[in-house]
């Protein structure tokens, strides 16, 4: 461990300083809940692109991805080839729905359809997956910010939530949207800053790095052939779609930003800015993982290191060095992964570079974090608060709940990151829990959109089944050893897919059922 400069420490601060600064800023504007929740529809389009794609570019990528890269492949960039397919369907049918609705929930229309259950479950999935979400971003940080400075994670994670939770509470949605675009500026000048100090530390330079990764199938997009038991390039292509249609069609951190704008026209615009600025800066993050793996190979001593250290973690604190070295001989680039782009910073790039890149993860997870406190808190103050305990608060008291949901969701993201300590791959567990709870609100969603003969029971009975099969995937140990034949060995990433489409074509095919056969006895007996 290394304590890192003062020059670093003072990058830092102040960009921490900053950010509170801007919460300041526009706290003096916050004088009723449609301020805070959507900046009063008067953000221009360029600027809520650039905070849609900070918040998909989170600690996740800036971490998660180059080591994912340097731990395997390129597989996991079809998530990011499968973004504009996703976009076209939200900014054609989601984006005009919700701008006609004016809703300030994206689950308001559930209740509408099937009633007011299906807008608690969707409610309930969207809370869970954003403290998850927030959770292991703020894992991220801990991970980062331990290799440089020696701290806790434990300690990491909650001086940098209470500073979030600060400028988020203080500012709102406008200072969530302008400190978004610094942030999302930063951390794509980050990204840059680390490629090329790799390469130009490389001996042999890009021709050398290419050549290393040829040779050990470092660019690889997964197998082509039609496996849903592996990460195969569909696996994640068909993951890609479904999330990215769960993040652009009904994830209430970006149906909020489509409401900030001053129109539909102009909602799409900034939907698709955010796919043009995302794929490019997504692909840069993997040719630095890949840059890294070959950098390392040429510096067996410090991956060591990694390794020794990557051991040493998984082992009790009491184990002697000579089990800690046993173990590092066998441990995999996959199990090591999310350590290496921190270990290059903290003893390659140069005192006031490392600061500049620990900002850029700095603003890398606070962009995530701070549109998900404040989404979180939207959706808990109209769609649970004010539908279930009290509708007839006024918008003072509105606001003043906005702020204090705001903060307690922030603690409890604090708290699921310290959970999340010991994980092997940010990326993985991510995406994991992610399709766990995006599953059932996606599915629900398109059937309530799509199908207008379906019905309130037809959608319950559709929703337990898929609750079900989601379970099916996801815990297949639970299932007896006697009656394995009957486990899942489908890969975790395929569980929002068949989850989706579980719930989606149980209703349809129960309304037609129903409406083929049920209501024809009743009337022709």
């Amino acid at each position: 461990m290394k304590h890192l400069p003062i020059t670093d420490l003072a990058i830092i601060a102040c960009y921490m300083l900053a950010m509170i600064l801007t919460g300041l800023w526009f706290s003096g504007k916050n004088k009723n809940p449609d301020q805070f929740t959507k900046a009063s529809g008067k953000i221009p389009q360029w600027a809520v692109g650039i905070s849609i794609y900070a918040t998909f570019l989170s600690s996740n990528t800036f971490l998660g991805v180059p080591g994912k890269a340097f731990g395997s492949n390129w597989n996991s960039f079809v998530f990011s080839l499968s973004m504009p397919i996703s976009a076209w369907i939200a900014a054609k049918y989601f984006v005009p729905f919700y701008r006609n609705s004016s809703e300030v929930s994206a689950y308001t229309h559930l209740e509408k359809r099937f009633g007011a259950w299906a807008r608690t479950y969707a409610v309930v999935c969207f809370l869970l997956t954003q403290l998850a979400r927030m959770g292991s971003v703020f894992f991220g940080i801990a991970l980062s910010l331990q290799a440089m400075t020696g701290y806790s994670m434990q300690s990491i994670m909650i001086v940098m939530g209470v500073i979030i939770i600060i400028y988020t509470v203080l500012g709102g949605m406008e200072a969530v949207i302008w400190t978004e675009v610094v942030q999302g500026v930063i951390k794509t000048l980050g990204a840059f800053i680390i490629l090329y100090f790799i390469i130009n530390k490389m001996p042999g330079g890009i021709a050398h790095i290419i050549s290393i990764g040829k040779a050990d199938d470092k660019f690889s997009l997964g197998s082509f052939h039609f496996d849903f038991t592996g990460p195969t390039f569909w696996v994640i292509f068909f993951y890609g779609i479904f999330i990215n249609l769960n993040n652009f069609g009904m994830d209430q951190n970006y149906v909020q930003r489509y409401q900030a704008t001053s129109s539909a026209k102009e909602a799409t615009k900034s939907l698709w800015l955010c796919v043009k600025l995302y794929l490019p800066i997504s692909l840069l993050f993997f040719i630095i993982g890949s840059s890294l793996y070959a950098w390392y190979q040429m510096h067996p001593d410090m991956l060591n290191a990694i390794k020794l250290r990557a051991a040493a973690e998984r082992l009790p604190i009491n184990v002697g060095s000579q089990e800690i070295a046993t173990l590092a001989k066998t441990l995999k680039p996959a199990d090591y992964g999310d350590k290496v782009l921190p270990d290059f910073m903290v003893n390659i790039l140069p005192v006031g570079v490392v600061g500049i890149i620990v900002s850029a993860i700095l603003s890398a997870a606070m962009s995530t974090i701070s549109s998900g406190m404040n989404a979180s808190a939207t959706v808990f103050t109209f769609d649970i608060y004010k539908r279930y305990i009290n509708k007839n608060i006024d918008n003072k008291q509105t606001l003043r709940l906005l702020l204090i949901s705001t903060f307690i969701i922030g603690m409890l993201a604090i708290v699921t990151g310290i959970a999340m300590i010991g994980v092997k791959s940010i990326l993985d567990l991510w995406w994991q829990l992610s399709g766990i709870f995006a599953a059932g609100m996606l599915g629900l969603f398109l059937l309530g959109i799509a199908s207008k003969q379906t019905k309130n029971a037809e959608a319950m009975i559709a929703v337990i089944i898929g609750v079900l099969v989601i379970a099916w995937i996801t815990f297949p140990s639970l299932i007896p050893e006697n009656l394995s034949y009957l486990r899942s060995s489908l890969n975790m990433n395929m569980v929002i897919v068949i989850g989706t489409l579980s719930i989606f074509l149980t209703g349809i095919i129960l309304s037609w059922i129903k409406r083929n056969y049920l209501t024809k006895k009743i009337i022709e007996p």
